[in-house]
């Protein structure tokens, strides 16, 4: 490596919600010498993080402009409606947006559910952030529709959520500008896919390694000598008479 060349390294961007813990995890056991940096972003900056270059690849959510990013989707996450822990629906396992249609139901500027009619009636004022409108829902002011992972993420005492059965359901992909698919990409899609690390689509594959023999094994057995026999007297060739008495001779009467 010349004194202008950098050493190599990975970005990767992810949106509130993912956690890409294993996956980096097995970065970390196959590549050692590439270290990944991790990028926290918000769902509306990751395209334009990865579109400006400044990550490798991104988890985000969908959709996303396929004209000009690649994308992988990986799994779809269940929506799930916030409310506080005294609230009516805490009493069921499961609501439909028609059973919001009396509360008020916020509508962050951030949200990526995409609605084509949110339920519920509609705030004075929409909230900037899923974190201001979590407080709201805290404060006893209308009720919120997130990702499941989301609301995990934004976990308090005092609030609880259950799955709307209706509600649009939030997908996650790995995206990364089509014309900067490197080798490093491309390892990174092998592990998020499952790949193992010897298949011919990931790294290089393991050579076989020789076999060794055991200590004092020997794959062929040693003849014995021309004129001997194993296991039998060298004099007689038989091991001596048949039912002969060991000891000394009887002296005539």
């Amino acid at each position: 490596m010349t004194g202008s060349e950098a050493p190599p390294s990975f970005r990767l961007a992810y949106v509130p919600g993912v956690t890409p813990t294993k996956w980096v995890r097995i970065w970390n056991e196959r590549l050692p010498d590439v270290p990944l940096t991790l990028i926290a972003v918000s769902a509306a900056e990751a395209p334009d993080v990865l579109r400006a270059g400044g990550a490798d690849v991104g988890l985000v959510r969908l959709p996303i402009d396929r004209d000009v990013l690649s994308a992988i989707p990986l799994y779809t996450e269940t929506s799930v409606v916030m409310v506080p822990k005294d609230h009516v629906v805490a009493a069921v396992d499961e609501v439909s947006a028609e059973d919001l249609a009396d509360d008020i139901v916020l509508s962050p500027l951030d949200d990526t559910l995409g609605w084509e009619s949110l339920p519920g009636r509609p705030a004075n004022e929409r909230p900037a952030t899923t974190t201001d409108a979590v407080e709201l829902v805290a404060a006893g002011i209308g009720l919120l529709v997130v990702p499941q992972s989301i609301a995990r993420l934004h976990h308090r005492k005092d609030l609880t959520y259950r799955p709307v059965s209706d509600a649009p359901e939030s997908r996650i992909a790995l995206s990364w500008l089509e014309d900067r698919t490197t080798d490093l990409v491309e390892e990174f899609i092998g592990i998020v896919r499952g790949r193992t690390v010897n298949s011919t689509r990931g790294r290089p594959p393991t050579p076989p390694q020789p076999k060794t023999k055991r200590a004092g094994a020997d794959s062929t057995r040693q003849k014995p000598a021309a004129g001997k026999s194993a296991g039998k007297n060298p004099r007689g060739g038989s091991g001596g008479p048949k039912g002969g008495k060991s000891g000394k001779p009887r002296r005539r009467p």
